[in-house]
């Protein structure tokens, strides 16, 4: 394909292929030259135009294939604009000479076909500079068009198109003879060539004003034969034909005075007249339609009506939205007047009439939908209110007539009828889309617009009450807070109007509509309606006996009821459940004798009544299968068994029941049956067992009944042909927009549309598409679907021995019947047989007997020879699955043989089409039937039909069958892949474009080979490189092709290709194709453009984006998406396309791309985001969104004020993400402020409308979210503007203080449970920020009753907060509580439950209490957070004097915590209810907490943690765990938990912090325990005391039982998880290398020294006795951690987890244990175990550990000095190692360790017991004043070495103070000389280095200070050298000098000593 690439066409590579690689070649030869001449410069065409010119003409005459011919006649045209044009005159010659040969063989008519495609391009592309010649040209063409077939006709009227668009006015000669020539096209027999000449005539009537003037009738009329018989692609070519013309009619400014003849104006009026004709009389003009009507004859054909439907629609969106809003009122009532009665034809049947209706709805429903905005729309509503007011009032005229005769029958009653249906169904679906922004027309009095529905709820035709019930249904689901009130309405009336027949059914369905709402509005609605509408409907059906008037509809009305309370669910049903079983039992007979007493007893009516009863019963009973099955309980499925055999012997009876009472009973017997089939087929099998034969008689008795007329296979088949199958059918089956109106054509003449009236019982439930009206067909219809659905389950479930009669009863019948009928009767049998075998298929069931296997084939064979192309498929369907139900290879390849054989011999169309794809479907089911043998002879045979030019449907059918191979033969493919795409390549490049079912099959063959080639694709051998080559060709080709659903392939082609191997395709050119197709009018092809964008996106978001504006840019053509992306980018066109979208799908897939293409491109093209989301909102350069918070709270606060309720939580959302993510950041501008500060009354604004009283809760409950966020956020810190919010959450306060009882009635009780617990919450919040920052404020606060007077008096003036929330906490508190108390109940087991009060909780009825669960799951957590802060405040101490016993000012139920006292007088202590807040806060707390759902929020937990550490801030709750050893080790247990299963570092401090609370509370009361032992037993003798704390006297400590073991064990969790080395087990064992010390991350050295803290702890809760048991394990741990990460760091610092463990070893070291009487000895042993532990670090055995830091080890060894008792270190061996490491470190250079080291001795020295101070004082003494005396002479250079001089003078000054009276003076004097020597005189110190003026400072200082102490040794050592005293004269001379001239004095001799970097945070010694 390389060789194609280049100007010239390379002749020598063409001649050297064969004749399918010649037309490939040439085709990209074209294709390229296409690109590459519009890239080459002029001057460089100019001088190869001549060859290429002759090239191109010269392919002509190589029978080029349709798309070849396009190209080809493409890149002339181009060539001629853009080179000399002399020689084009030459080329259009040519061309006309080979249109006018003689010549008609088929081989020579590509060539023609090629000479009229290049006429049009040159033509287009060059206009007018070919005017003079294009009279001949065109005569030519229409010359030829009158002999030519249809191919010819079809690109003639293509060609002539391209000419009036090139040409423009200069045609204007011609315009009458094209006129001509098109119009006679347009009713052409080709459907093709319709769609072809309405292009044409679409172009002409640009110019030809005779078009839209005089001849404006006859083009419509001509439009309206064009839609006789016509497809879908010809509907929607004239349609837009006949609506533009229409539209141009009414608009155009026509040239007065140049135009010769006068042209009349067009009204709007006869415009609509004319359409009308169309609709009601169809093509047949009005004479002949009127002698029609007089003999009673002629329906206009549906087809037309559908084509004019179509063109209304077109009509209007050409005129536009603007044009609609003006004239609506007038379009409206002409619309709506195509259904009245002045029109009797279009309603002449219930057929016609529904269809028509659905005419109607369809233009109404595009047109308001697609083409009004926001505003118009609510205009509309009025409008077509005020329309059903007057319908209103002649209904009331007539029904005011006392005659009963005259008003049944009215004439003005029926046509009022149909307009009524149409304007209540619109105005359902325009209030549905509308939303909550509709509220406003429903409070508007003057519209009334609830009236006027509720009015003519009780029309005398049923569809209006119908669709008045519909459309209440559409109002409550839009705006949720009508539903009650709007039921509440209807079952008044209801229960008033109970004698009139009207209103009983009217409002029934009405009720029955509403309830149907319930499950689209989140919300709901209250409980007890369910209550009261079952016993209105049992009232209803008691009483329905009594007047024989009312028998039917009180019936009806009474099991709709019930039916539609099902869908409330299990949760509103169970309750009354034992009713409606009671009921259901009743409706039957209880035997069969009793049937038949019935049967001899009544008459007409009453078995009509009856039977509409159970018909009723059954639906109902469905209902509650299908809504509630989990209260399917095998107790209840056997209540339900006992009616089902009467059930079923009624069916039995029917067929005599109806000789007996004649056609009336004809419909109620038909429902009856549909009704039981459906509830059988959802029932198991099983469960009627008994009356299976009986079930299959009838179903076969059904299935050929003699009186069934209609053939059904269009809604029968579908379900069950395969769905990929369905595709190479009628276009009718595929989906697209006018699905709603084309379905009647679908269905065939003689059957209706489905409707409701058909079924009113489908009220209540949802569409099947969506939120449509549900569209039941007719019973007769229906039960046929039915009863072939059951029959496939019953028959499935009979003993095999019965399937047997039964499949040759059926068999029989077919043979039986002739004609029409015999093929009604073969349909449904068909379609049972297909549901058996698909059931027994996927059920894996067996067949059964030989002869059985013989009946299904026979009669499978026999449908896939029928001429009814869908029972075909069924058959293929039915073919495949009964191989795959036998599971034998011989019988499969018996099938696929006989299909071979009939294949082979076969020449009609219909065997060779069902065969092939019974060949595909084998293939489907079966994976590729093994052998490849057989796959060779599939494909041999399919190849061969796919051939087949004389018969489109073979080639489409083997085609699709060939699909079907390649998918589900995988790699076993592979051989065949080269073959079949040449094949496919070949057909595509050949078969004509009029055949688009052969290309669609082409494509799906296409896709296929793609996926099978797969990521293979990538590669670059040479024979990829041919088969990737030959797949883009085929892309290429069928992107070209004109029919949508072929150009779909294409693009999913595209995007299989560019998953496979993106680098070969070329993204822009893809992109301009999914730009071009984003608004088509095909739904299939505006899906696969969304589909193919969606994946696009998710890898290169940015650069489709780019490619999309580019080519927007470049293009002119003033396309509407181009227009679009061009101004909006194609994210704008995306977002307005999702306006105008309906499809479900395709909307999903439009959102899912905006997603991906905001998450990738969002930072780079914020403004535009930023803008399109304002614009959506408003329908009215650095990116970072801080620079655009303006703009977000702009969004925001519009969205959070607007009607919409959805929009408003949007709008909620979005200000509550913005506080979260910006209250922290500061304003630029003005330091000190954050950013938020300027838009508090932004905020203030957007959340008051949300706590008006008619906001809907949920609204509510996120405004409380937003509130808390706010205050929470610190942003405002003024008090007064803090009011503003804060009395926001106040008034909600106020409004929930009645509890459940007060609030709206209006929804579910549930959503005020919601309410209720988020203004709770949002209370809490608030609260538990005013207490932190309080506590903030007052740091460190010791003790909480300071927090208590503080809230007590109001005092907090530091922060006002606290203030705000105190007015309320008393009534906040309470509320609190009984929302605590309602969880905890709700949480309890379901074995509980019969212990929960009856009546339900203080916030949720019982009814509800599944529904609350989740509300309060989502906030006890904060609330237990807030309580719990609560109760500290109050400290437990004093219960409130407002607060008797437990009243928590509403009726809290008995519970466990008021002691379920049956009397509810008991008062209980202060104590008591102390006691029970405090197990109710504990127990929610380690009930959440033992057992954490995987759902549990980071916040519930950290919430639930910091509840247990405030309960535990204040003694009374310590005293009660300390007291409670059991309670504080389950709670330890708990916690234990928690820290093992979340990683989160804040989750597991706020454990250790909880563990060490609950060790506290434990020491304080082992203490306590000592105390008053020791006062009781004051007198008796200490040893007779007994031991407090664990461990008792033996020091045992059992786990489980021990609080010290489960500490214990918690801690280690946390330590060996931060340094593992610590685990014995793993560092004893062999091979394991100790390792240098570590850091720890700042989190886990917070949890090392949390948990450090609590070992140190836990000593003190331990008898003596157990303290020795636990000694050995603390020490190791504390020492382990120092040992592991006593790193070096700068400056001489600690690292935290040492400091922290120095820290715990001074605590445990110090505790009293090791000086207690019973366990001293034992301390003493381990401590000194654990020193030598410590100086063992120091000189390892085996050279680890070098890297520890020698002022870690250094200062734990200091701290055993000072803090154990001294004969711990004052044994010898112990002493000397100490005293060595001191010198040791003495020695070490670096100055830091130095430093600390003399600090650390100075400490030492101060030890008051000489015993351990004096030993380290001999040794070290005269080793420190050594070096002293090195400094003396080499001076200090630097900081350190002065602080060294400076620590070593200290330590020499504490020596002297310990010093012995007779030694001191000798200390002294070798003091002296050392600090004198650093003096300097006056002259040395101007010149000193500031290092050596702080040392002659220091020295003086000091000097100054021992000087007068020791006077006398002072004067001798003066006295006695001469040197020593002129220096120290010499200085302070200087000295006061200095001061003088104020030197300023250095900070270090104002802060002797407080100058170290490394002082420690904490003093451990």
């Amino acid at each position: 394909m390389e060789l194609a690439h280049s100007l010239l066409l390379n002749e020598e590579a063409y001649n050297q292929l064969g004749e399918v690689q010649k037309a490939e070649f040439i085709f990209e030869w074209l294709r390229y030259l296409e690109k590459l001449l519009l890239a080459t410069s002029r001057n460089d065409v100019r001088e190869k135009q001549k060859t290429l010119v002759e090239q191109l003409l010269s392919l002509l005459n190589n029978s080029p294939g349709p798309p070849t011919r396009k190209l080809l006649a493409k890149n002339l045209a181009i060539l001629y604009s853009i080179g000399d044009t002399f020689s084009v005159y030459e080329a259009i010659d040519k061309c006309n000479d080979l249109i006018r040969s003689k010549d008609d063989s088929p081989s020579y008519l590509p060539t023609k076909l090629a000479a009229v495609v290049c006429l049009g391009s040159l033509y287009k592309k060059l206009g007018r500079i070919l005017g003079n010649t294009f009279t001949d040209t065109v005569g030519n063409i229409l010359k030829a068009v009158k002999s030519a077939e249809s191919q010819g006709r079809y690109e003639i009227m293509l060609s002539l198109q391209n000419i009036l668009n090139g040409l423009g006015a200069a045609a204007a000669p011609c315009h009458r003879d094209v006129y001509k020539a098109a119009r006679s096209c347009l009713t052409d027999r080709s459907m093709a060539v319709r769609c072809a000449a309405a292009k044409c005539l679409l172009e002409l009537q640009n110019e030809a004003i005779f078009m839209w003037s005089t001849d404006l009738d006859s083009v419509a009329t001509l439009c309206f034969k064009s839609f006789e018989g016509s497809n879908y692609d010809v509907r929607i070519s004239v349609s837009k034909l006949l609506g533009t013309i229409l539209a141009k009619a009414i608009t155009s400014k026509h040239p007065g005075t140049a135009s010769r003849q006068s042209i009349r104006r067009v009204s709007l009026e006869e415009v609509l007249e004319l359409l009308g004709t169309g609709f009601l009389r169809g093509s047949s003009g009005f004479l002949r339609a009127s002698g029609d009507m007089l003999k009673g004859t002629s329906s206009v054909s549906r087809d037309v009506r559908v084509g004019v439907t179509q063109a209304y629609v077109v009509f209007v969106s050409t005129l536009g939205g603007a044009w609609l809003e003006k004239n609506f009122a007038a379009f409206l009532s002409h619309i709506l007047s195509l259904v009245s009665q002045s029109h009797p034809k279009a309603t002449q049947t219930q057929i016609d009439a529904i269809c028509c209706r659905r005419c109607v709805s369809f233009i109404l429903r595009t047109t308001i939908g697609g083409l009004l905005g926001e505003k118009a729309q609510l205009a509309v509503v009025k409008d077509i209110c005020q329309a059903i007011w007057k319908l209103k009032k002649v209904m009331d005229a007539v029904m005011s007539d006392g005659n009963l005769e005259t008003r049944v029958g009215s004439t003005d009653v029926a046509a009022s009828q149909h307009m009524l249906v149409c304007a209540l169904q619109e105005l359902g679906n325009l209030i549905h889309n509308l939303g909550t922004t509709a509220a406003p027309l429903l409070q508007d009095s003057s519209t009334g617009l609830l009236d006027s529905i509720l009015s003519v709820t009780l029309h005398p035709s049923i569809s209006v009450r119908l669709a008045a019930a519909w459309c209440l249904h559409c109002i409550a689901v839009a705006l949720p807070s009508y539903l009650t009130p709007l039921l509440d309405r209807c079952l008044e009336r209801l229960t008033g109007h109970k004698s009139s027949p009207e209103a009983v059914t009217g409002f029934s369905f009405a009720v029955a509509a509403l309830l149907g709402a319930v499950k689209h509005c989140p919300l709901g609605i209250p409980h007890g309606k369910g209550k009261i509408i079952m016993t209105l409907a049992e009232d209803l059906l008691c009483s329905a006996a009594q007047n024989s008037r009312l028998s039917a509809q009180r019936t009806q009305a009474g099991w709709l009821l019930i039916a539609a309370l099902m869908t409330l669910g299990p949760a509103v049903v169970s309750h009354h459940l034992a009713r409606v079983l009671l009921l259901w039992k009743c409706v039957f007979p209880a035997s069969p004798k009793d049937l038949e007493t019935e049967k001899s007893r009544g008459d007409s009516f009453t078995w009509q009544v009856t039977l509409e009863g159970r018909a009723g019963a059954l639906c109902a009973i469905k209902s509650f299968v299908s809504h509630c099955g989990d209260l399917l309980t095998e107790e209840v499925i056997q209540r339900l068994l006992p009616p089902l055999p009467c059930a079923v012997d009624l069916l039995t009876q029917l067929s005599s029941i109806l000789k007996m009472y004649g056609s009336p009973l004809k419909t109620p017997s038909v429902v009856y049956r549909q009704r039981l089939y459906e509830l059988l087929i959802l029932l198991p099998p099983e469960t009627y067992e008994g009356n299976l034969c009986a079930i299959l008689k009838e179903l076969a008795a059904d299935l050929t009944a003699p009186d069934i007329q209609v053939s059904a296979s269009t809604f029968l088949l579908p379900p069950l042909c395969h769905q990929d199958d369905l595709l190479i059918l009628s276009p009718l089956l595929q989906e697209t927009d006018h699905r709603f109106i084309e379905e009647q054509l679908l269905l065939g003449n003689g059957v209706a549309c489905g409707s409701l009236e058909y079924d009113p019982y489908l009220i209540y439930e949802k569409d099947v598409e969506g939120d449509s009206v549900p569209k039941p067909l007719p019973p007769a219809l229906s039960v046929i679907s039915s009863a072939a659905k059951l029959f496939g389950v019953v028959c499935a479930h009979v003993g095999e021995t019965q399937r047997l009669p039964i499949l040759e009863q059926l068999l029989d019948s077919i043979k039986h019947t002739k004609g029409a009928r015999q093929q009604v009767v073969q349909l449904h049998v068909v379609s049972s047989v297909s549901s058996f075998l698909k059931y027994v298929a996927l059920s894996k069931g067996c067949l059964g007997p030989e002869e059985l296997k013989r009946f299904a084939l026979t009669l499978v064979t026999g449908a896939l020879e029928s001429t009814n192309p869908l029972l075909r498929c069924a058959a293929a369907e039915a073919w495949a699955r009964l191989a795959q139900v036998l599971d034998d290879g011989a019988f499969t390849a018996g099938l696929a043989q006989v299909s071979f054989d009939k294949l082979k011999s076969a020449r009609d169309v219909v065997t060779r089409t069902g065969h092939s794809l019974a060949l595909g479907s084998l293939h489907r089911y079966l994976g590729g039937i093994s052998s490849s043998q057989h796959l060779n002879s599939c494909i041999g045979i399919l190849y061969t039909l796919a051939q087949d030019s004389t018969s489109p449907d073979v080639q489409t059918w083997a085609l699709h069958s060939l699909s079907l191979i390649i998918d589900s033969a995988g790699p076993l493919y592979y051989v065949h892949v080269e073959p079949t795409l040449s094949l496919i390549i070949m057909l595509l490049l050949n078969v004509p474009p009029t055949h688009a079912e052969v290309h669609q099959s082409l494509g799906r063959c296409l896709n296929a080979l793609i996926t099978t080639l797969g990521p293979e694709l990538q590669g670059n051998s040479t024979s990829i490189s041919t088969l990737r080559a030959s797949c883009l060709l085929g892309c290429a080709v069928m992107q070209d092709n004109p029919d949508c659903l072929v150009q779909a392939q294409a693009i999913s082609c595209l995007q299989q290709l560019h998953m496979f191997a993106p680098r070969h395709v070329n993204l822009s050119s893809l992109v301009s194709c999914l730009c071009v197709n984003l608004y088509s009018p095909y739904l299939l092809l505006r899906r696969a453009v969304l589909a193919c964008l969606r994946q696009l996106v998710q890898r290169e978001a940015a650069e489709v984006s780019e490619h999309a504006v580019m080519l927007a840019k470049d293009s002119r053509e003033e396309l509407t998406p181009d227009a679009d992306i061009r101004e909006v980018g194609l994210e704008g066109a995306l977002l307005i396309l999702l306006d105008k979208e309906t499809d479900e799908r395709l909307c999903h897939d439009i959102k899912e791309t905006l997603n991906y293409m905001l998450t990738s491109m969002a930072v780079e093209k914020l403004s535009l985001w930023l803008k399109l989301c304002k614009d959506v909102l408003a329908a009215s350069a650095d990116d970072f969104l801080v620079l655009h918070l303006a703009d977000l709270i702009r969004m925001a606060f519009m969205a959070a004020t607007d009607h919409s309720d959805q929009l408003r939580l949007s709008g909620l959302e979005m200000l509550l993400v913005v506080i979260r993510r910006f209250a922290t950041v500061p304003e630029p501008e003005f330091p000190g402020h954050v950013i938020l500060e300027q838009y508090q009354a932004n905020v203030g604004a957007a959340l008051r409308p949300a706590f008006t009283s008619e906001t809907p809760p949920d609204v509510t409950a996120k405004a409380c979210q937003v509130c808390s966020a706010w205050i929470a956020s610190g942003v405002v810190s003024d008090l007064n503007d803090l009011r503003r919010v804060h009395q926001l959450l106040v008034s909600s306060l106020t409004k929930i203080q009645a509890g459940k009882e007060a609030l709206s009635h209006l929804y579910n009780e549930s959503a005020s449970t919601m309410e209720i617990l988020a203004v709770l919450k949002a209370w809490a919040e608030v609260y538990i920020i005013a207490v932190q920052r309080h506590k903030n404020h007052r740091q460190p606060l010791k003790t909480t009753s300071c927090l208590e007077d503080s809230i007590r008096n109001g005092s907090c003036s530091s922060d006002g907060l606290l203030d705000l929330v105190y007015a309320d906490l008393g009534t906040l508190s309470r509320l609190w509580l009984a929302a605590l108390q309602d969880f905890a109940l709700l949480t309890l087991p379901s074995e509980f439950a019969s212990q929960l009060p009856a009546e339900g909780g203080a916030f949720y009825t019982a009814e509800t209490s599944e529904n609350a669960k989740l509300q309060y799951y989502n906030s006890w957590a904060l609330i237990l957070h807030a309580t719990a802060l609560w109760l500290t405040s109050t400290g437990f101490v004093v219960a409130d004097p407002d607060e008797g016993a437990s009243d928590l000012s509403r009726p809290v139920t008995p519970t466990s915590m008021c002691q379920g006292s049956s009397s509810g007088a008991t008062i209980k202590s202060p104590e008591d209810v102390y006691t029970d807040r405090f197990h109710l806060i504990l127990g929610i707390s380690v009930e959440f907490l033992c057992s954490l759902r995987s759902d549990a929020t980071m916040e519930s937990i950290t919430a639930c943690l910091h509840a247990l550490q405030a309960l535990l801030d204040v003694p009374w709750p310590r005293s009660k765990i300390g007291s409670d050893q059991d309670l504080g080790i389950e709670l330890l247990n708990v916690l234990h938990r928690v820290i093992l299963t979340r990683e989160s570092p804040s989750i597991q401090l706020a454990s250790l912090e909880v563990v060490r609370q609950i060790i506290c509370a434990a020491q304080e009361h082992v203490k306590e325990k000592r105390r008053s032992a020791e006062v009781d037993d004051g007198a008796a003798e200490k040893e007779t005391l007994p031991e407090f704390g664990e461990g008792k006297d033996t020091g045992g400590l059992v786990p489980g039982k021990s609080l010290v073991f489960a500490t214990l064990e918690l801690c280690v969790c946390i330590l060996v998880r931060q340094l593992p080395e610590l685990n014995p087990k793993l560092t004893g064992s062999p091979g394991v290398k100790a390792r240098k010390p570590q850091m720890l991350s700042e989190d886990g050295s917070r949890l090392v020294s949390a948990a450090l803290v609590i070992l140190s702890e836990l000593p003190a809760v331990c008898s003596p006795e157990g303290s020795i048991s636990i000694l050995p394990t603390i020490l190791y741990l504390t020492i382990g951690v120092l040992r592991e990460t006593a790193v070096k760091l700068p400056g001489g610092q600690l690292s935290s987890t040492v400091a922290a463990s120095l820290q715990a070893l001074k605590g445990i070291l110090s505790s009293p244990m090791a000086r207690a009487e019973k366990s001293h000895t034992a301390w003493t042993d381990l401590l000194r175990s654990a020193l030598t532990t410590v100086l063992d670090c120091w000189d390892p055995v085996d050279e680890t550990h070098q890297e520890l830091d020698e002022v870690s080890l250094l200062t734990a060894i200091t701290v055993f000095i000072l803090s154990t008792s001294p004969e711990v270190t004052t044994i010898p061996c112990l002493q000397k190692r100490c005293i060595d490491k001191f010198k040791a470190t003495l020695e070490i250079k670096d100055p830091m360790v130095q430093i600390k080291t003399y600090q650390l001795l100075h400490s030492i020295f101060q030890y008051p017991n000489p015993a351990v101070s004096y030993p380290y004082i001999y040794s070290l003494a005269s080793c420190i004043m050594e070096k002293l005396q090195e400094i003396d002479k080499r001076k200090p250079e630097n900081t350190a070495e002065l602080q060294i001089f400076q620590e070593g003078i200290k330590v020499l000054e504490t020596l002297v103070t310990v010093a012995e009276e007779h030694h001191r003076s000798q200390l002294v004097a070798c003091l002296l000389p050392i600090l004198i020597s650093f003096l300097l005189d006056e002259n040395a110190l101007g010149s000193a280095t500031s290092i050596m003026r702080n040392l002659h400072d220091f020295a003086l200082q000091n000097l100054m200070q021992i000087g007068p102490q020791y006077s006398s040794v002072f004067k001798s050592l003066v006295a006695s050298s001469p040197a020593l005293k002129a220096r120290l004269e010499a200085a302070i001379k200087g000295n006061q000098e200095s001061v003088k001239v104020k030197i300023p004095t250095s900070k270090y001799t104002k802060n002797p000593g407080k100058n170290s970097s490394i002082q420690l945070k904490t003093s451990f010694l």
